[in-house]
């Protein structure tokens, strides 16, 4: 049988061909380097103000507690260069529930995780958003696309049965750019830059 670099005419050496394709392999991680360090180190001083919550409020009824929340994002100059030459970039909004303890530690009774990725398409100049559980859409201005990953309405948190009558519980919540899913030269050459740490924290009694 032959192989199938010889269907294709490709008669070098299996060698030959191995150390080929790992050129290619170190080209492309030493350009994804560069351009981690670019995005980090070109506009060392153009810090983007910190994501801030537009709205925060915590819903408990015999449903079980619901979250809505708004985050206003402002991308700093690197994030949002690194947005354009369609680096994927990827967002994390955490809710933990606890129930508070006098003699131990507060207790964990609930946690939910949401997860986004959004990314450039510079062919069709449109922005296209991957939701958990692998949906997605594309939006045709990155206002749209940041509306969808920044918000939520009725997000369920934890269930009825998780929060105790009679005790005393608050949820901790965070928003953040996930840079640790960014490719791994990029976190090299970003690593330390203050202008990458979009983050936002809250944490609320419940009623």
């Amino acid at each position: 049988m032959h192989s199938a670099a010889s269907l294709h005419g490709d008669h070098r050496p299996a060698a030959s061909r191995h150390a080929g394709s790992s050129s290619v392999l170190r080209l492309t991680l030493a350009w994804l380097l560069a351009l981690g360090m670019a995005l980090g180190l070109a506009w060392p001083t153009a810090r983007a103000a910190e994501p801030e919550l537009t709205n925060f409020e915590l819903i408990h009824n015999e449903d079980g507690l619901f979250l809505n929340y708004g985050v206003n994002l402002e991308l700093s100059r690197s994030v949002d260069d690194a947005l354009t030459k369609a680096v994927p970039l990827f967002f994390v909004a955490e809710a933990e529930v606890f129930r508070n303890r006098f003699y131990w530690r507060d207790q964990r009774v609930g946690y939910a995780v949401r997860r986004w990725r959004i990314v450039f398409q510079p062919l069709t100049s449109t922005y296209r958003v991957t939701f958990d559980g692998g949906l997605s859409q594309n939006y045709t201005t990155r206002a749209e696309a940041f509306a969808a990953i920044s918000r939520s309405v009725r997000w369920k948190i934890a269930e009825a049965a998780q929060i105790e009558e009679g005790s005393r519980h608050y949820v901790e919540f965070s928003f953040r750019l996930d840079t640790s899913q960014l490719p791994r030269p990029m976190q090299i050459g970003i690593g330390g830059q203050a202008d990458w740490a979009m983050s936002v924290q809250r944490t609320q009694k419940i009623n």
